[in-house]
């Protein structure tokens, strides 16, 4: 095998991070923590960032200029965004959110701490998406994951599946192609994300 057939192996391998294992950095207003899980190419020059937020009260967004967000509720009741044109609520039924990093939306609680997806880039086009169990999920972008809470299946992303326990980030640099399943595996509702970035998008 040549040198760029060994390096496109390589960069196509799954890679899994667990929430678990991630240290907790406390928010400077003191309102959640936030567990970083992937930045890529590295964490201080990120293009892409994935992370999960313990919200546990109220109180503004940090500002983002030049950043696309994407955001989900795993767990709670739900936020109230507040955005100029009017607030929005998110519960764990709800679609993932994309929007502007610029603007800081003011962040109400709906009935108690909430648990949230976060998924951030500075280049390109980056995607979150409900993975809904049994359904097939196909993407063009070279960066594909996914993020189950509560433990699940991967089908579709290598030579065999992919058992993912519970607070698990899967992900792989040059993606194989073809389109991912996911079965459940884990208790508890599920809440399941697809994950896509194409670092070259306009």
């Amino acid at each position: 095998m040549s040198r760029a057939a060994r390096s496109a192996a390589a960069r196509a391998v799954m890679h899994t991070v667990a929430l678990a294992d991630m240290t907790p950095v406390p928010w400077k207003n003191g309102g959640g923590l936030t567990r970083d899980l992937l930045c890529w190419p590295g964490a201080g020059e990120w293009q892409l960032r994935v992370s999960v937020a313990e919200v546990n009260r109220g109180g503004p967004f940090s500002a983002y200029p030049g950043v696309t967000r994407a955001f989900a509720v795993l767990q709670g009741a739900g936020v109230v965004l507040h955005f100029a044109d009017g607030p929005l609520t998110l519960t764990p039924d709800s679609p993932p959110l994309h929007f502007d990093g610029a603007p800081a939306p003011d962040c109400t609680l709906v009935d108690g701490p909430t648990l949230d997806l976060n998924l951030m880039s500075r280049t390109g086009r980056a995607e979150l998406a409900r993975a809904r169990p049994g359904l097939l999920w196909a993407s063009g972008a070279p960066m594909r994951g996914v993020f189950t809470l509560h433990g699940a299946t991967l089908h579709g992303a290598g030579p065999a599946p992919l058992q993912l326990p519970a607070g698990t980030l899967a992900f792989a640099a040059a993606a194989p192609c073809g389109a991912w399943q996911l079965d459940e595996t884990g208790d508890g509702p599920a809440s399941n994300w697809w994950l896509s970035f194409n670092p070259h998008a306009l």
